[in-house]
């Protein structure tokens, strides 16, 4: 039996632990363990170089976890512990983190936001995905124009192949962009109702990620990404870029490419 402690978790994953009645393994990775519960939320049990996301809950090391685990292993949640199999994770001392950016001083600042995307090399990134689905989607995200970004976010959510498609990827991207450009009232509608139409389409990972971009949030990854775009320091958000980056095979990339590809349509306008 490994007993370790969790270092953080959100409010999404205090309200997951505390209304989970039967949940179970979904995914066992070496770093990363899921599980689903009976109304298909995530929790991601996550080591600590994974760090802070909107539904994760961080441990204080690392752990191999398929030495302890395996899907069938048994899941028991107590008031401050939660037992996996021959892995006990406490969790009355964790820190609680909040994956929502400050997005009203991104707003303010999106015209400088806008000029360093310009400038910066990776404004060429693309998504394996038809071009004219994602132009689409991106120039009806800037106007913005609710019945297009629905249609095309139809068509474009769950291509791809993986846990999190390109195609979710990229929409993920492109729904950050639009809290950042929009006022927080109309980037609010757009996402929700985005997230809404797209979730639904695809994995139980993906439509975790989707959701949470419609409530405003993001991990930690890209919060450091934001940082270093208002800071307007070049070295520090090229740091931060590779780490989004590196998330997944290219889901760092795809969604990077989402993000960036609503910054290049508003060029555009």
């Amino acid at each position: 039996m490994q007993r370790i402690s969790a270092l953080s978790l959100t409010h999404n994953v205090k309200n997951w632990l505390a209304n989970s009645g039967h949940p179970r393994i979904l995914h066992i990775f070496d770093s990363v363990c899921n599980l689903i519960n009976e109304r298909h939320e995530i929790l991601s049990i996550v080591s600590p170089q994974i760090g802070d996301g909107p539904f994760n809950l961080v441990l204080e090391k690392d752990v191999l976890f398929s030495t302890y685990l395996n899907i069938e292993s048994l899941i028991l949640i107590f008031p401050t512990q939660l037992k996996l199999g021959d892995l006990t994770i406490q969790t009355v001392n964790a820190s609680l983190w909040s994956p929502v950016p400050d997005w009203e001083t991104l707003h303010a600042q999106r015209a400088e936001i806008f000029s360093r995307i310009a400038s910066f090399p990776f404004n060429t990134l693309q998504a394996s995905l038809p071009t004219h689905l994602l132009s689409t989607f991106s120039t009806a995200m800037i106007v913005p124009d609710l019945a297009t970004s629905l249609a095309a976010g139809k068509q474009i959510a769950g291509l791809g192949q993986g846990l999190t498609p390109a195609g979710d990827d990229f929409i993920f991207g492109a729904i950050l962009a639009a809290w950042i450009i929009h006022s927080s009232e109309v980037a609010k509608s757009l996402a929700e109702e985005i997230t809404s139409a797209t979730a639904p389409l695809t994995t139980s990972l993906s439509a975790a990620l989707l959701r949470s971009a419609g409530r405003g949030e993001a991990g930690i990854r890209w919060h450091e990404f934001f940082e270093s775009l208002v800071s307007g320091d070049l070295l520090s958000t090229q740091g931060a870029m590779g780490k989004i980056l590196a998330i997944g095979e290219t889901s760092g990339a795809d969604a990077l490419a989402g993000f960036i590809s609503v910054f290049t349509a508003q060029g555009n306008q």
